[in-house]
């Protein structure tokens, strides 16, 4: 009778709580910690690690293998999605780590092709305040979001899930453009193509659309879901 009365117990506990809809029912649905060794993110730590030695490529003025190393980061962006939505192995980390290798390799490439006058500067400086603002915001999010006790060490231990960004539809378009102007804009070195009009039509609409998905964060209620609203 005691060994039934054990197994009871939290059963009765947690259907008490699931009908006022307190804690219970959330642990069972979000994990407190993740594997984030997997092979979407190991791809795309490596698309991360690739934004710096793409940007001493072009400083270097070495533009042909700038292209090519920055081609396969924009492979290695389609493959690790792919893989994570094929056998399911998205991450709450990996919704944080994948926008932000986008990021980290959109910012390097914008200064360094603004510091060689391939880029107007200020274009560049509207894709990097932007950005800027995004990162603070981000981190503000995180803080907010990460579970009792806040340390540093929690704070920056990604298996620990506390908020997920869900980039909103023009800012999906956004990087995609971007992405898109500073490849060409390689390609307008190394190829001559495209055409300075076509270049000069380009900056006014990654410009535009860069003013737009910033204020898409904004006014957009679902762009950040908070995982432990419980624990705040």
């Amino acid at each position: 009778m005691l060994f039934v009365r054990l197994q009871v117990r939290p059963l009765i506990s947690c259907a008490a709580k699931n009908s006022s809809e307190t804690l219970c029912g959330i642990k069972e649905i979000i994990p407190t910690h993740e594997n984030i060794y997997t092979i979407p993110n190991l791809l795309t730590f490596g698309r991360l690690l690739s934004a710096p030695y793409i940007g001493h490529l072009i400083i270097q003025h070495d533009y042909n293998l700038a292209l090519g190393i920055f081609a396969l980061a924009g492979f290695t962006d389609m493959l690790d999605g792919w893989i994570a939505r094929r056998y399911n192995l998205k991450t709450v980390v990996g919704s944080i780590i994948d926008p932000a290798a986008d990021k980290a390799l959109m910012t390097v490439m914008t200064i360094t092709l603004a510091m060689e006058g391939v880029l107007p500067v200020p274009l560049a400086t509207l894709i990097l305040g932007r950005d800027a603002g995004l990162i603070l915001a981000s981190f503000y999010y995180r803080y907010i979001s990460l579970p009792q006790p806040k340390t540093l060490v929690r704070y920056f231990d990604f298996s620990i899930p506390s908020a997920e960004v869900r980039p909103t539809m023009i800012s999906k378009i956004n990087t995609a453009l971007q992405l898109l102007l500073v490849g060409t804009s390689l390609t307008s070195i190394t190829m001559g193509l495209p055409s300075s009009e076509i270049m000069t039509a380009m900056h006014w609409v990654v410009g535009g659309t860069t003013i737009w998905s910033g204020a898409s964060y904004i006014y957009t209620k679902d762009a950040v879901r908070i995982l432990n609203k419980h624990k705040l």
